[in-house]
């Protein structure tokens, strides 16, 4: 049956081609409906269409040869050690490395230019390139991608890019025009170039994003090991760094490698691959789309202040305690929730069924040409006048997706709500990453009760009129849409730590969340909230009106709901969130939630369209 499949010759040829150019004869390459990735000795390529078009072929193609190209030409190790710290800059090293790799495979092969130009294009109106044409940050880095493969290889700008390009062009060539020509010299060293690109990001204002112990560690490292022997000490530098370098490893090799050497089904998007969020507390990568918002709306955010920012602080679960507390605290969840664990699988598993059907391709019946229909032979058996029926395999348009799930982490959630939403969230990250949907869970507090730092720095100033927010955020990470499941598995139990839960400004939340779903390279963007109250911080609403902290959470939804791509929904434990979001449900008894988040998520995967590039959610 295989060989009368008109895609197979093509799978084959591609596949032959992908290992000769990796320099790996054992390449195990595989086609899906799945994202594509690439990781270890273990390709995934989009399944071609039936009857594929030359340009479907090409970009089919180009998305094999970057592969390839990838797996013989990039170090991972190296890359990360000359990983930048902030946002932008780690965007512009991760784009420009991808260039740096199609420059070298290309060079001198011409088909294989072809063919990852192709690709590129495709890429270009996926990511929405064609929608954005005024100079955002957001973009910067695919912009220097794009005009180092035009400079150094004569690569063409793909047409969705252009405005985009051009509205960076001079920008980029006046600031860093003549580093970026000495990129020649060092296309071939991967660390020659990191080294020459750290110098153009300096050129293009964002220096401080580099990061200065990585400035330090590359120019003095044996001034910092005689400062450790003097010290006399283990090496306390060298943890604080190993962090990154592993998260950034991670997002390629970790989603096939779990604790117990289990082998993940869920594919990495091998254009984002060593953007893990893990390392950068604001969120990693490159937004494919901002909205436009207007002035009017601007004035109306100012409105909204926070007295001071510098004891705010975004950090990873694993950082807040350490692995032996973390692990008997994920044992007392489980013990807690034995008997709803079942239940909860049960829901999840019918979620997980229906999302793996709207994966499947389908087929059209009843049609004049195509494949015979022998179910419907029957018929004309029967009756000989019956004309004869076709069939025709359709292509799913089931898109690659991302869910971030929201919780509150406030005191009024301490008990059972907060149990039973890790463990709601548990469940959930490790079902949908069966079906190819990556999962960020995220948690939101604050570091002290009653204002902490911030409240004593506004006492010392003496108290200045309307301050606007007055508390130190605490927003955590337990676990990144790159990490796999199992390894983030341990930080929920997090959430069980006495202590932790504290007062909820869900505005400031709802942004964080928001902007690290904007980053993501994925089609479809979901964020859930889960709450169980408005948002509440005594010290702040002490000294601001009443409604200070409601209006802004009102302002930060409607923008995501009307202006924004992501599609937010909310849940609300106890209390009705209706009256803020227009996605939402609410819910009495914790008990309730797992059933809650299952049919809400069904809901939206069976509502295909999702929203407009507008940003408006589409009418059925």
């Amino acid at each position: 049956m295989a060989e009368n499949n008109p895609t197979e010759p093509l799978k084959r040829a591609v596949s032959a081609v992908m290992r000769a150019v990796s320099g790996d004869a054992e390449l195990a390459v595989t086609f899906g409906a799945e994202p594509p990735g690439v990781r270890g000795g273990r390709a995934r390529m989009p399944l071609p269409p039936r009857a594929a078009s030359p340009e479907q072929v090409a970009e089919l193609r180009g998305t094999g040869d970057s592969f390839s190209l990838k797996l013989r030409h990039h170090d991972e190790a190296a890359h990360a050690d000359a990983m930048p710290e902030g946002k932008h800059a780690r965007a512009i090293h991760e784009a420009a490395e991808l260039a740096r790799i199609d420059i070298v495979g290309t060079h001198g092969m011409s088909g294989m230019r072809n063919n990852i130009e192709a690709s590129q294009e495709v890429r270009a109106v996926d990511r929405g390139f064609n929608q954005v044409s005024d100079p955002d940050m957001a973009i910067l880095g695919e912009t220097v991608g794009y005009l180092l493969r035009e400079k150094l290889a004569d690569m063409k700008i793909p047409t969705a890019a252009k405005a985009m390009v051009d509205a960076w062009r001079p920008f980029i060539e006046e600031k860093a025009g003549d580093d970026m020509d000495r990129l020649a010299d060092a296309i071939g060293d991967q660390e020659d170039f990191a080294k020459t690109m750290r110098e153009i990001i300096r050129d293009l204002d964002l220096g401080d994003e580099l990061g200065e112990d990585q400035e330090e560690g590359s120019n003095d490292d044996e001034a910092d090991q005689d400062q450790q022997d003097d010290d006399g000490g283990d090496g306390e530098s060298d943890q604080g760094e190993e962090p990154q370098a592993a998260s950034s490893q991670e997002v390629e090799f970790g989603e096939g490698e779990t604790e117990e050497g289990e082998a993940e089904s869920v594919e990495v998007d091998s254009d984002e691959e060593a953007m893990a969020d893990d390392a950068d507390e604001q969120g990693d990568g490159e937004q494919p789309w901002r909205p436009n918002y207007q002035e009017g709306d601007q004035n109306d955010r100012d409105a909204y202040k926070v007295f001071t920012k510098e004891f705010d602080e975004v950090i990873l679960a694993e950082d807040l305690c350490d692995t032996e507390e973390l692990t008997r605290l994920r044992a007392y969840l489980d013990q807690q929730l034995q008997s709803m664990q079942s239940v909860v699988g049960r829901l999840a598993n019918k979620l997980q069924r229906k999302l793996m059907a709207q994966q499947n391709r389908s087929w059209d019946f009843d049609l004049e040409e195509g494949i015979l229909d022998a179910a419907r032979l029957a018929r004309v058996v029967a009756d000989p006048t019956n004309p004869l029926s076709y069939k025709m395999e359709q292509d799913t348009d089931f898109k690659d997706t991302v869910v971030t799930l929201l919780l509150d982490n406030s005191g009024s959630m301490r008990g059972r709500p907060i149990s039973v939403a890790a463990m709601c969230a548990d469940i959930l990250a490790r079902t949908l990453e069966r079906c190819g949907v990556k999962v960020e869970i995220l948690g939101f507090t604050t570091r002290a009760w009653k204002g902490g730092q911030a409240r004593e720095r506004w006492l010392a100033d003496g108290k200045p009129a309307g301050p606007g927010r007055l508390n130190d955020l605490r927003h955590i990470i337990y676990k990144s849409a790159d990490a796999p499941w199992r390894r983030a598995r341990r930080n929920l139990g997090l959430m069980m730590r006495e202590g932790l839960l504290k007062e909820n400004i869900d505005g400031e939340a709802l942004v964080w969340a928001h902007d690290r779903l904007l980053a993501r390279p994925e089609y479809r963007r979901i964020l859930m909230v889960i709450s169980d109250g408005a948002p509440v911080d005594d010290s702040t609403l002490s000294v601001n009106q009443g409604n200070y902290l409601e209006k802004h959470l009102r302002q930060v939804i409607d923008e995501i709901e009307t202006r924004s791509p992501v599609e937010l929904i909310a849940i609300g434990i106890g209390h009705d969130v209706t009256r803020y979001y227009q996605r939402a449900v609410t819910i009495i008894d914790a008990e309730q939630l797992g059933g809650a988040m299952v049919d809400q998520l069904a809901d939206l995967f069976e509502d295909t369209h999702g929203k407009t590039p507008g940003g408006a959610p589409q009418r059925r």
